[in-house]
């Protein structure tokens, strides 16, 4: 289970910069542009086994440091931006600790098989037909 949003603040870092999204004259004077940065090893909040999953899955997201990092600019406010960045955040760690529900091994049904079997033997008369009567 996943502690609520607000825990993970504390060990949040906000870098802003300026966006290439929309803005006009706007986007080249203000740092609209959120980029989340959240230390996945050294943190608090999560367990050793939830470390370990998350790392399993969003391995390949984490920088050198172990940092993971979650963007956005699709909104011309900073501060919208930094709702949308831990949103996606949030979002991101629940998915990667969501376990898959095991597949359950079925077999085809008799009927299935049946038809199966006709259609090949239809097949094979078929190409059987082709030959040429020696």
């Amino acid at each position: 289970m996943l502690p609520p949003a607000d825990a993970f603040l504390p060990e949040i870092t906000f870098q802003t910069s300026r966006s290439s999204g929309p803005g006009g004259q706007n986007v080249n004077k203000v740092e609209s542009r959120v980029e989340l940065r959240f230390p996945l090893r050294n943190s608090q909040v999560l367990t050793g086994e939830q470390k370990t999953l998350i790392l399993e899955k969003l391995g390949n997201q984490l920088t050198a440091e172990g940092l993971l990092l979650v963007t956005a600019q699709d909104d011309r406010s900073q501060l919208r931006n930094k709702e949308i960045a831990l949103a996606r955040f949030y979002e991101l760690l629940q998915k990667s600790l969501r376990r898959p529900k095991p597949r359950k091994a079925t077999k085809p049904g008799k009927a299935a098989v049946r038809k199966r079997l006709e259609a090949k033997k239809i097949l094979g008369e078929k190409k059987a037909n082709r030959r040429k009567l020696e």
